[in-house]
C-alpha cells in the first residue's frame, strides 16, 4: 500500500483503523486505499456533524470488504478486465436494447430463452426495466419497490436473475436493472415499521407532524403528476403525519440526511452487484435532496450522495457501472457525469433526453436549426462517460424547448411545444403522427404518449394499407436511430422499434392502468410481428435489417465511440441536419433529410472538412441510393448519409 503514505496524517490514521479488521484480497484493499478519499470526503460534507457517521462508516466498509470477498472467480476476472477497459460501455461497438421482462418474455428464464433474438439483432447490452418485487398495481410500473432483494415472484426468483446474468456475459452481453433510490413503496418493510412506531425507521423517511414545513416547501416545488398525483405530500392516517411523497401517494421520499440511509441503499447496489449485474440504472436522481426556496432537484448534496455511491461500488465490485435517470435542463444533465470536483467520480452513463426530445421536434418541423442549435451548445461529456442516445423509452416525452434556444433560431418556446404536443397527438394539420397527449396543461402544452412506430405514423399507415405512406413512416423511425446512433453514446433500441410494434390497443384494460396513458407505448412482444422479420419487403422487414445495418456501419465507425467529439455543421438547407464527429483518426460527417422531400446538399458542404460528398462515395447508413444533381446530391426523403475519410 504504497500510496497510503501520501495521505494527509490524519487521513492515514483514519484508513489504517478503518481497513485493520477488514478480511479482504489484496485487489480490494487496493482499490479500497486508491478510493477511501472518494469514498470518505462526500460522507464528511454530508455527515460530518453527525454522530452515526463512523458507526455507518464502519459496517459499510464491512459490507464492501463482504461483497468483495464473495465474489466469484468469473467476476473477479471482469472487474480486472474493466478495470483495464474502463470504456468498455462507451466503444462504438456497444448497442442496448430496452423491454419489460413481462412483456418481453414472460420471465427471466423466457428472457434467456429469447436471447439468440437479441443476438441475431446485435445487441450487446440488455436493460430489463422494473424488476425488483414491488406493491400491487398501482405501482407506478414497477418503480414502486417493496424488497430490494427479491425479483417480482412473477417474474422468477434472485436465482433467475444471477443465472440470466451469467448467461449474457457467456455471450458477451451486459446486464442492467434499475434500482429506485429516491423512494420506497409505503408497504416496504422500513416503511411498515414506521407506521408500527419504529423511530429508527421513520427517520429514513421525510415526513412532518404538521402542514407546516410541507406548505413552504410547496411554494416552489412543480407536480410531476398533475393530473394523477398532485402536490408533493400525503397525509398518513397511521403515522398521523404527512409524508413527503414527490411521484405518488404511495412512493415515499428517503430521507438522505440520514447517514444510515446512505448506507442501506449502498448495500443495495452492493447486492445488486453480487448477482452479477453489470449496470445499475439509479432512477430519479435529481431527488435525492431537498431544500427549502428551490424545486428539490439537482441540489449540490445529490452529487455528493453519487460519488459516495459509486465510490462503494467501484472498491467492492469495479465491473459494475452505474447509469443516472436525471431528466433535466443540459445544464444540469452532464453534472451527472460528474464535473468539477466531482469529476471521474459519479456515473458512467447518462440519459441524454434533450437529444431524444429534439429529434422529434426536427422530425415534426422538418426542420434543422433548433437541433444544430442546442447540440452545438451541449457541454462535453467529462473523460471516461459518455451519454445514453435513444429516440423512445417508457416514459412520455416532455418537450424540453428551452425559451432562450428556441428565441436564439426565431421561435417562440410555448408555441413550439404546443405545436408539437398538438402534431404527436394527431390534432395539427397534416400531422402523420398517433400518439396521445399526457398531462395536457391549461396553457394548453402537454408531454406526448406513444410508442415510435404510432408516432411516426406506420401503425395508421398499415391499417389504411397505403404502401406509400407505409414507406415514409418506416424511414422516420430509421431517420431517428441513425441519428441516435451518430451522435456518439450509448444507442438503446426499445423493445418493438425494430418490428414497428404501434400502440398497445387494450392499454387500458388493467383498471389501474387506466388513469395512465403511457401504458399505451408499453406494448407486450408481438412474435408473430417478429417472425415477419423474415418476410420480404415486409415493414417488420424492412425496419429490422434497417437496424442491422445501422448497427454493422456503427461499429465500423471510431467516431461513434461516446468520448467523440461532435459539432453541428451548416448544410446550406435547413431541412438537412448536419454533423460532424471524430474520435481516435476517425471521423464521420452525417446528413439527415428530416423530410418527406428530396433535399439537395451542397458538395462544399464535405470539401469545406477535407471530406468527399459524391453519390459514389457515400456510406449510406440507410442502404438507399443517392442522387446526384450537379454539383448537390440529393437527399431523398428522410435519407441519412454517414461520411467517413
Amino acid at each position: 500500500m504504497q500510496n497510503v503514505h501520501a495521505m494527509r496524517p490524519e487521513v492515514r490514521a483514519e484508513f489504517t483503523e478503518a481497513v485493520r479488521h477488514l478480511d479482504g484480497d489484496a485487489a480490494f484493499l487496493t482499490r479500497l486505499e486508491r478510493f477511501y478519499t472518494e469514498l470518505r470526503d462526500p460522507l464528511v460534507a454530508l455527515y460530518g456533524d453527525d454522530a452515526r457517521l463512523s458507526g455507518q462508516l464502519a459496517q459499510l466498509l464491512e459490507a464492501m470488504a463482504r461483497t468483495a470477498r464473495e465474489r466469484s472467480p468469473e467476476l473477479r476476472r471482469l472487474d480486472h478486465e474493466r478495470e483495464i477497459t474502463p470504456d468498455w460501455l462507451l466503444r462504438e461497438q456497444a448497442v442496448g436494447y430496452v423491454a419489460y421482462t413481462d412483456r418481453f418474455a414472460g420471465t427471466l428464464a423466457g428472457v434467456r430463452e429469447r436471447l439468440p433474438y437479441l443476438r441475431e439483432l446485435g445487441i450487446t447490452y440488455l436493460h430489463l426495466m422494473p424488476l425488483l418485487a414491488t406493491r400491487p398495481e398501482p405501482n407506478d410500473g414497477g418503480y414502486a419497490v417493496v424488497d430490494y432483494a427479491r425479483v417480482q415472484p412473477e417474474l422468477g426468483s434472485m436465482d433467475d436473475l444471477r443465472a440470466l446474468a451469467a448467461e449474457l456475459r457467456a455471450h458477451g452481453m451486459a446486464l442492467c436493472v434499475d434500482v429506485v433510490v429516491n423512494h420506497t413503496a409505503r408497504e416496504h418493510p422500513w416503511a411498515q415499521a414506521a407506521m408500527a412506531g419504529d423511530e429508527r425507521r421513520l427517520a429514513y423517511y421525510r415526513t412532518f407532524a404538521d402542514r407546516g414545513e410541507p406548505d413552504a416547501y410547496a411554494a416552489t416545488l412543480p407536480d410531476i403528476f398533475p393530473d394523477t398525483a398532485p402536490g408533493s405530500f400525503t397525509y398518513e392516517p397511521e403515522l398521523r403525519r404527512w409524508v413527503w411523497t414527490t411521484f405518488n401517494p404511495y412512493q415515499w421520499d428517503l430521507d438522505y440526511r440520514n447517514p444510515e440511509v446512505l448506507r442501506e441503499m449502498a448495500e443495495v447496489l452492493l447486492g445488486l452487484a453480487a448477482a452479477g449485474i453489470d449496470v445499475l440504472r439509479l432512477d430519479a436522481v435529481p431527488f435525492l435532496w431537498k431544500r427549502l426556496g428551490t424545486d428539490c432537484q439537482n441540489q449540490p448534496e445529490v452529487h455528493d450522495l453519487l460519488q459516495a455511491l459509486r465510490a462503494v461500488v467501484r472498491i467492492a465490485a469495479p465491473a459494475v457501472a452505474f447509469k443516472a435517470e436525471a431528466i433535466v435542463g443540459p445544464e444540469q444533465l452532464v453534472a451527472y457525469l460528474g464535473t468539477g470536483r466531482h469529476e471521474g467520480k459519479e456515473c458512467d452513463l447518462a440519459y441524454n433526453n434533450v437529444l431524444m426530445a429534439l429529434l422529434w421536434s426536427s422530425l415534426a418541423s422538418g426542420r434543422a436549426p433548433l437541433l444544430a442549435h442546442v447540440v452545438a451548445r451541449m457541454p462535453p461529456v467529462p473523460p471516461g462517460t459518455g451519454w445514453v442516445t435513444y429516440v423512445r423509452c417508457h416514459d412520455d416525452i416532455g418537450w424540453a424547448i428551452g425559451d432562450e434556444a428556441a428565441a436564439a433560431v426565431g421561435e417562440d418556446a410555448h408555441l413550439h411545444r404546443r405545436f408539437l404536443s398538438d402534431f404527436y397527438a394527431g390534432d395539427f394539420p397534416g400531422s402523420f403522427a398517433g400518439g396521445a397527449r399526457f398531462q395536457p396543461e391549461p396553457s394548453g402544452e402537454a408531454r406526448t404518449s406513444g410508442t415510435a412506430a404510432s408516432l411516426c405514423g406506420l401503425d395508421a399507415a398499415v391499417r389504411s394499407g397505403d404502401r406509400a405512406a407505409t414507406e415514409l413512416a418506416v424511414r422516420r423511425v430509421l431517420l431517428l436511430y441513425a441519428l441516435a446512433f451518430g451522435h456518439g453514446g450509448l444507442p438503446l433500441i426499445y423493445m418493438g422499434d425494430e418490428l414497428g410494434l404501434g400502440n398497445d390497443p387494450h392499454w387500458a384494460d388493467p383498471p389501474a392502468h387506466r388513469d395512465d396513458n403511457r401504458w399505451m407505448h408499453r406494448p407486450p412482444m408481438d412474435w408473430a410481428a417478429a417472425a415477419r422479420r423474415r418476410a420480404p419487403d415486409s415493414p417488420e422487414a424492412e425496419l429490422w435489417h434497417g437496424l442491422r445495418r445501422l448497427i454493422e456501419v456503427r461499429r465500423a465507425t471510431r467516431a461513434t465511440h461516446a468520448q467523440g467529439l461532435g459539432l453541428p455543421v451548416r448544410t446550406g438547407n435547413d431541412h438537412v441536419y448536419g454533423l460532424l464527429r471524430s474520435h481516435a483518426g476517425d471521423r464521420l460527417l452525417l446528413l439527415a433529410n428530416l423530410t418527406a422531400r428530396p433535399q439537395h446538399v451542397h458538395h462544399g458542404v464535405a470539401d469545406a472538412h477535407g471530406l468527399v460528398l459524391r453519390a459514389a462515395d457515400a456510406t449510406r447508413a440507410d442502404g438507399r441510393p443517392l442522387g446526384e444533381d450537379g454539383e448537390h446530391v440529393v437527399l431523398a426523403p428522410y435519407q441519412v448519409l454517414w461520411i467517413r475519410d
